[in-house]
């Protein structure tokens, strides 16, 4: 079985700082990406829209230049959003707004996950002018959509966590202060993110990753698999259910990929397990397994697409811009993924921290 796809995009990827870089956008382009939204929560972070880099900060044109150098002109599309910290201003957004570079703002909560201090909370930006310029100029939210500051019990349990706690109390507040904002709810991994995101307007959006459709918290805590250690964590069945629906309905326009794929050198520290999958490589291999273990016949023209719906169609269509035209391919056959050697040392693939092989390969 053979899939010819449109190359697809990745709307939520790191590919961090440094001598690495280049092996990770290569990774992606390896495997079919004709673009990628490049987070900013670099060291140190994209805080500023123009200029050149400080001590403090990139700005976006110096880190979009510093990419593209490290090879992502080979992409179609590139967008790095604006880290938003407390020195976002409302000029700022209309300044980066006319000069064409800034497309898209991203909300951390503070210390929420990798390079995250430099957010603020949510509760501080609803309301306020840093939003209402976006509102105004078009300018998209990309949310990492947790409460910050919760206790253990809190954070996570049976009846809520970070992600629920989110979405039933800060997100209602958000789209009744700022009804025309364009918003990605990113990485969702909840029912309760889900279903709100399909009683959402239509300029409401979410990514969703590989590994919150292929696994749960089951996967994670049996046998203490540390390379499934993301932020926000892989959840329980009914959540998984409800997302493998979201993705695989008919005609879906709000669902798309963004893989937040994170390379980490080291992933388990003395003080802690690095958050963040990379997925550099495999990603749409990953979806179309996820695809098919939610019943999907990716041998039939409708599974095809929609898969390809996911992939290569809403995002583009979400950020306005066209689907691309060049086309990449996958068939049914085992790949095993290697351990990725770059110049900051080795990055340990999804598939080879879980100890599984792939059912796809990349073939062009």
């Amino acid at each position: 079985m053979t899939l010819t796809l449109p190359k697809w995009f990745d709307l939520h990827t790191h590919f961090r700082q440094g001598p690495a870089m280049g092996s990770y956008v290569q990774a992606h382009l390896d495997m079919g990406c004709a673009g990628a939204l490049a987070m900013p929560n670099t060291q140190p972070p994209v805080s500023r829209v123009l200029g050149a880099a400080q001590t403090d900060g990139w700005s976006i044109e110096s880190y979009s230049a510093e990419l593209r150098a490290a090879g992502a002109d080979g992409f179609e599309q590139l967008i790095v959003p604006l880290y938003l910290t407390r020195q976002t201003t409302a000029a700022m957004i209309a300044e980066g707004a006319s000069s064409g570079q800034l497309r898209a703002c991203k909300y951390y909560p503070p210390h929420g996950t990798t390079n995250a201090e430099h957010g603020m909370p949510m509760d501080d930006l609803i309301g306020g002018e840093v939003l209402r310029a976006m509102e105004e100029h078009g300018i998209v939210l990309c949310i990492h959509g947790e409460q910050h500051g919760l206790s253990g019990p809190d954070y996570i349990d049976a009846q809520q966590n970070a992600e629920t706690r989110f979405y039933t109390e800060r997100m209602p507040r958000l789209l009744a202060a700022h009804p025309k904002l364009r918003i990605v709810c990113e990485h969702i991994t909840t029912r309760t993110a889900a279903e709100f995101v399909a009683r959402a307007p239509e300029h409401v959006g979410a990514t969703i990753t590989p590994q919150h459709l292929l696994y749960t918290l089951g996967h994670l805590i049996q046998g203490l698999k540390y390379h499934l250690y993301c932020l926000p964590i892989v959840k329980f069945q009914d959540d998984r259910a409800a997302l493998r629906q979201a993705v695989t309905t008919a005609g879906q326009t709000k669902y798309f990929a963004g893989t937040d794929s994170a390379p980490h050198t080291t992933k388990a520290t003395a003080c802690g397990c690095a958050a963040g999958c990379f997925t550099g490589g495999c990603a749409p291999q990953l979806y179309a397994m996820a695809f098919e273990e939610a019943g999907v016949d990716l041998g039939t023209v409708e599974g095809q697409a929609l898969l390809e719906r996911f992939l290569c169609v809403n995002g583009p269509g979400f950020y306005g811009f066209a689907a691309s035209e060049k086309r990449f391919v996958m068939e049914k056959g085992v790949q095993q993924m290697a351990v990725l050697e770059t110049p900051a040392g080795p990055v340990t693939p999804l598939p080879v921290g879980m100890g599984m092989e792939l059912t796809w390969r990349m073939v062009g």
